[in-house]
C-alpha cells in the first residue's frame, strides 16, 4: 500500500464567462485518485473539513478506491485554490488558506505507528509549505525513512511560501527520500538557473535513488546512480495541465509496485527506468486533454510489459 500525505482542497477553475467551477484537488488529493484509480492500494493521510465540500473531497477519494481511515476532520472550513488556465492550457494558483482544514495537520494526528502493508510514502506540495501540516509531515518522513520508499514531490508554490523554513525543510528531506520528482520549474526555484541534469547529478549525490523530472511538451527525465534517460511526451491536444504533475508520480509509483521495486533500496535497469518514464508519461499526458485533475483509470493506459 502507498500512503499519500498533504492537503485536499477546491480548485475553483475560470469557465472563461465570469463564473467558476468549484473542482476537487491539491496535489496529494490528485495523487491519492490517481494511484487509487490505477489499481494500487492506496490511503490518504490529511486534514479535512466536516462541511460539505469536506464531505465531497472524502467521497471522492472513497469512491476511486483510496482508504481514509487514517485521514481526520474537523470543523475548519476546506481549503480553497483559485486556478487560472492560460491560453496555452498552463495553470496558476491563488490559495485561501488561513484558518482552513489543510494546514491544520498536526503531529497528534499522527498514528504512533503506520500498518505494515504501507510499502511507500508520498510527500509534496503544499503539505511542505503550511504549518503545523508541513511540521508534521517532516516529523513522519524523518520517522520513516530508510524503512519505507518516500517520494518527495516538491511542487513548488511560490507565490504562497512565506515561511522562511521552508527551502530548509525541503534541502533536509531530500537525502531522507529514496524518489524525487519535481518538474524543470520546481528545481530552478530550488537550485537557480543550472540545467536539470546537473541538479539531478546533485540529488543523486544526496543518496536519492530515483530522480524523476517532468518536461512539459519536451517529455521526462529519469536518473539514477547509473542510468540517464529521457523519453518523449506523446503528442495530445492539450486542454489544461492541472493534476499532470500529480499523475506523473501517481503513475510512477503505480509502475513500481506493478514490478515489485517499492522499497528504501530501489534499483532500476534501464528497460525499468524507461518503461517508468514512458508509463507516467503517457498517464500525465492523458490528463492534460481534460478539464480539470481527473486521473485516468489503468484501463485507459497501454499496458507496459
Amino acid at each position: 500500500m502507498i500512503l499519500v500525505c498533504g492537503e485536499a482542497l477546491i480548485d475553483m477553475i475560470d469557465n472563461g464567462d465570469g463564473t467558476q467551477r468549484a473542482t476537487p484537488g491539491g496535489g496529494p488529493f490528485n495523487t491519492a485518485r490517481a494511484l487509487a484509480r490505477l489499481g494500487v492500494p492506496t490511503a490518504f493521510l490529511g486534514r479535512l473539513s466536516d462541511d460539505g465540500l469536506g464531505r465531497r473531497l472524502s467521497a471522492l477519494l472513497t469512491a476511486d478506491g483510496a482508504n481514509v481511515s487514517l485521514a481526520t476532520s474537523g470543523p475548519e472550513p476546506t481549503t480553497i485554490a483559485v486556478a487560472a488556465v492560460d491560453g496555452d492550457g498552463l495553470t496558476e494558483y491563488e490559495f485561501f488558506v488561513e484558518g482552513t482544514a489543510a494546514p491544520n495537520l498536526t503531529p497528534a494526528m499522527l498514528p504512533e505507528s503506520l500498518p505494515d502493508e504501507i510499502d511507500a510514502i508520498h510527500v509534496g506540495t503544499l503539505g511542505l509549505a503550511l504549518e503545523p501540516m508541513a511540521s508534521t509531515l517532516a516529523e513522519l518522513v524523518q520517522r520513516e525513512s530508510g524503512r519505507r520508499l518516500i517520494m518527495l514531490d516538491p511542487n513548488v508554490r511560490p507565490g504562497l511560501i512565506s515561511d522562511p523554513e521552508y527551502r530548509t525543510r525541503l534541502e533536509s528531506l531530500i537525502p531522507l527520500s529514496t524518489v524525487v520528482k519535481a518538474s524543470v520549474a520546481d528545481l530552478g526555484w530550488l537550485y537557480g538557473e543550472q540545467p536539470y541534469e546537473a541538479v539531478a547529478e546533485r540529488i543523486l549525490g544526496s543518496g536519492v535513488r530515483l530522480v524523476l523530472v517532468t518536461l512539459g511538451a519536451e517529455g521526462a527525465f529519469g536518473a539514477t546512480a547509473d542510468l540517464r534517460i529521457h523519453v518523449e511526451a506523446p503528442p495530445v491536444e492539450v486542454v489544461d495541465t492541472i493534476g499532470a504533475g500529480d499523475v506523473f508520480g501517481a503513475a510512477a509509483l503505480a509502475r513500481l509496485h506493478e514490478i515489485g521495486r517499492l522499497g528504501p533500496d530501489l534499483e532500476l535497469d534501464a528497460e525499468e527506468l524507461r518503461a517508468l518514464l514512458n508509463f507516467a508519461s503517457e498517464a500525465a499526458s492523458l490528463v492534460c486533454t481534460r478539464v480539470g485533475a481527473d486521473p485516468p483509470w489503468r484501463s485507459e493506459l497501454q499496458a507496459v510489459g
